[in-house]
């Protein structure tokens, strides 16, 4: 699979993200509960209604009546604000969970890929150490080299096979945590990616890359949604200071007679006027201002720390790629051509053998961090920096 395949299956399958769409759609259905109105209510009731009829003075008697709360001060309006913010909030936070599930997909599709390519090169390194130990030890039959020199090398088979076994049983938790992170319940063998591991360049600035993380980071948009919720809410406190009336209408009657009546009550704000809940609504308001503050402060942040290591690890990574992988496989040739022909020792052999192994895993490592310090880079600006 492809690293977009990955990351489309990671999307659709990735139970944590499945968990957060369906929070969405919990906060979504509270839009509808804020936008309603008070019921009404409906009240009959009868008097002397089993009793003998005992003239005028004790007729039966029937009432109906019907009541409603009518809120005053925009409370609807700002209830439904307040719950389509706190949507905005909701969604934003959703994308932002995203942005973590695909930078962390990415991290274990890379960690992956290093993988594979440390077992590709701890079982070539095998391969090609186990022929040069059948030469020398046909040298040794012939005397061409001594026991302690073929011991030695013989040793040294041990940890090129140390190396294939490591390499392997990384290899394989490398993928577990990718298949676990695309939302498979029981990871399998047979899983494999394919990728380059060597990275790009990214043609930007820092400058660039701050401005779109400033447009299109979702913990700074929810930040933002969660100030318009607060002030809704703010509003809702100042409205719900304001007395709701109740009005009834009623019909009436009594033996023959029929009537009908109204009445209105209005709660005296003498004492309540919802003050604590007022001034907790300002407190929160300004605390959420904060809080997007130093969520801006935070991408900034982010943006720079991805960026120097960015460059930090690709100028690494073009060293070894231009220089170091080049010279330290030249320089076991030589090694192993003047060994072979008595022209060098064998301590020095080994060290040649050793840092070439050194130097190519380590420029396997090099690719591996930059291509991990470009998705760092990718989700503090929340784009696709490599398409």
């Amino acid at each position: 699979m492809s690293l977009q395949q990955v990351l489309d299956a990671a999307r659709t399958h990735n139970p944590a993200l499945n968990a957060a769409q369906q929070s969405l759609q919990a906060v979504q259905a509270q839009e509808v509960q804020a936008g309603v109105r008070a019921n009404p209510s409906f009240t009959l009731y009868g008097t002397n209604v089993t009793l003998p009829a005992q003239g005028a003075s004790n007729p039966y008697a029937y009432s109906a009546q019907v009541s409603r709360l009518f809120e005053l001060g925009s409370k609807r309006q700002w209830r439904l604000a307040a719950a389509r913010a706190t949507t905005t909030q909701t969604a934003a936070q959703l994308e932002d969970a995203k942005r973590q599930t695909v930078l962390a997909v990415k991290q274990a599709f890379t960690a992956m890929l290093l993988a594979k390519a440390l077992l590709q090169l701890a079982q070539d390194n095998l391969k090609d150490f186990q022929r040069e130990l059948a030469i020398n030890q046909e040298r040794y039959k012939a005397g061409d080299i001594g026991k302690l020199d073929f011991e030695r090398l013989d040793l040294q088979l041990a940890q090129f096979e140390s190396d294939a076994a490591n390499a392997e049983a990384n290899l394989k938790q490398a993928s577990y945590q990718l298949q676990t992170l695309m939302g498979l319940a029981q990871p399998t063998d047979g899983f494999d990616i394919t990728g380059d591991l060597k990275p790009p360049l990214i043609d930007a600035t820092l400058a660039d890359l701050d401005q779109k993380a400033m447009a299109a980071r979702p913990d700074l948009q929810a930040a933002g949604a969660a100030i318009a919720a607060a002030d809704a809410n703010v509003r809702l406190a100042n409205a719900y200071a304001l007395p709701d009336p109740t009005l009834e209408g009623e019909y009436d009657r009594s033996g023959t007679y029929n009537s009908a009546g109204f009445s209105i009550s209005i709660p005296l704000s003498l004492f309540d006027r919802n003050q604590g809940n007022k001034a907790t609504a300002r407190y929160q308001a300004q605390s959420v201002r904060f809080a997007q503050s130093a969520v801006a402060n935070q991408v900034h942040s982010d943006v720079a720390q991805a960026w120097v290591s960015y460059r930090a690890a690709h100028a690494l990574a073009e060293r070894y790629n231009m220089h170091y992988v080049d010279e330290s496989k030249d320089v076991l040739s030589i090694a192993q051509f003047a060994y072979e022909h008595g022209g060098l020792a064998l301590i020095d052999y080994l060290d040649a053998l050793r840092d070439y192994r050194t130097t190519a895993s380590s420029a396997l490592n090099a690719y591996a961090q930059t291509w991990l310090a470009v998705h760092q880079l990718s989700a503090a600006t929340a784009t696709e920096l490599v398409p």
